[in-house]
């Protein structure tokens, strides 16, 4: 079976996220220790949290409040997750590459196997085929052009601010991007690891610093756009508590991390806090067209989607048709020399004989094989189940 369980923006806020991670995780373990689970990739970003699996056979999951799909909904769901049809803005590209890395960490930890490899390898297969033939990501926004977006709509047009990036990892490497459209001069980057920091603000012909000058930095910075991966929040109240309130008063501060980087306490000193959720309602131009794009993206998807169920069911009988044939060769193997040490026959006697074996056994299992074969491309599961279940008996 395979099992997709997530919670994402779509069910949640990004604070009800944030109070589900930890639950997400003590299920995930709950569900290692009770079942055989075979194979599983983990998919985490800022607004969402997914786990995909393999397992033995079927099982309900002994939890509410997350999304769970089996087999073939989960694997459409990756699909259009990885086509940017799930993402909270359409036809965005970002979520093809925290696919990628997903992959990569399973593979690395391995915890990925036959089946969810080639899951993830036709899914991101698809998410670079919708793009390449089809508009779904033109003039569509980030979510670092997104907060772009959100300032614009909060504060009007740039001009000339200052603008401090924490966090140098994806996130913040995109909105740097986007920042960069708008002709920003005044960009600082902190991060916790130096060397990151300076390697994108070299980039942006801006400064780096070390989080231990955010502080001091805080109060000469007109935007503040956090994105890190920290456990903990970066700026809170007891950071800023003794600046004055009118150096703060106004000031734009952007948390697109979860967990959050910013508590909600430093509106005390006047900062207008925003955060994932209010992204949800930025104005987004080309949405109608990209709408249209969608229709596209679902043939294609419809299309991949069936070729990707023929092709996981060929591999399913695989380690079948291999068990009938290893076995098979050892019956001809032992009944063929116990054959040959009661005739006495020549080299070459002895190979048209063995030939004759080979030749038996593979006509014998030909129909057995075809039926396998068919069985797999109409998808009927009962037949390879009873397939693989008398061969289990048999091999015992």
């Amino acid at each position: 079976m395979i099992l997709n369980i997530r919670i994402d923006y779509k069910i949640a806020d990004i604070k009800t996220m944030e109070n589900s991670y930890k639950k997400l995780d003590e299920l995930n373990q709950q569900l290692n220790q009770e079942y055989n689970i075979k194979e599983q990739i983990t998919l985490k970003t800022c607004n969402r949290y997914e786990i995909y699996m393999i397992l033995e056979d079927d099982i309900e999951v002994p939890v509410t409040g997350f999304i769970i799909e089996k087999d073939d909904g989960a694997v459409n769901h990756l699909l259009r997750l990885a086509s940017g049809l799930e993402s909270m803005i359409l036809g965005e590209d970002q979520i093809l590459g925290q696919i990628k890395n997903a992959r990569k960490k399973a593979i690395k930890e391995k915890t990925i196997g036959k089946k969810l490899e080639k899951i993830f390898t036709k899914a991101i297969h698809v998410g670079q085929s919708v793009r390449k033939n089809t508009q779904i990501n033109q003039g569509g926004v980030s979510i670092g052009s997104g907060a772009v977006e959100l300032i614009e709509q909060k504060k009007g047009a740039f001009n000339n601010e200052k603008i401090l990036i924490i966090g140098a990892g994806e996130m913040g490497t995109v909105v740097a991007k986007a920042l960069l459209e708008k002709n920003i001069n005044a960009m600082i980057v902190a991060n916790r690891t130096f060397d990151k920091a300076q390697q994108l603000a070299e980039e942006l012909s801006g400064k780096a610093i070390t989080f231990d000058k955010l502080t001091e930095t805080i109060p000469k910075i007109d935007i503040i756009i956090s994105a890190t991966g920290a456990p903990h929040p970066i700026i809170n109240y007891d950071r800023i508590k003794d600046i004055p309130r009118e150096k703060l008063e106004n000031k734009i501060m952007i948390d697109l991390a979860n967990p959050h980087d910013i508590n909600e306490d430093v509106q005390k000193k006047g900062i207008k806090l925003y955060n994932l959720d209010d992204l949800r309602y930025i104005t987004d131009k080309n949405k109608t067209k990209r709408e249209l794009e969608a229709k596209k993206v679902e043939k294609i998807i419809e299309t991949e989607f069936k070729l990707l169920k023929k092709s996981l069911k060929q591999q399913e009988i695989e380690p079948i048709i291999s068990s009938i044939n290893i076995e098979s060769n050892k019956i001809r193997e032992k009944e063929l020399e116990k054959t040959l040490h009661m005739i006495n026959l020549n080299q070459e006697d002895t190979k048209i004989i063995e030939n004759l074996t080979h030749s038996i056994v593979d006509k014998m299992l030909y129909n057995i094989i075809n039926n396998l074969k068919q069985a797999a491309d109409n998808n009927d599961t009962h037949t390879i189940k009873k397939a693989s279940k008398l061969l289990i008996k048999y091999e015992k």
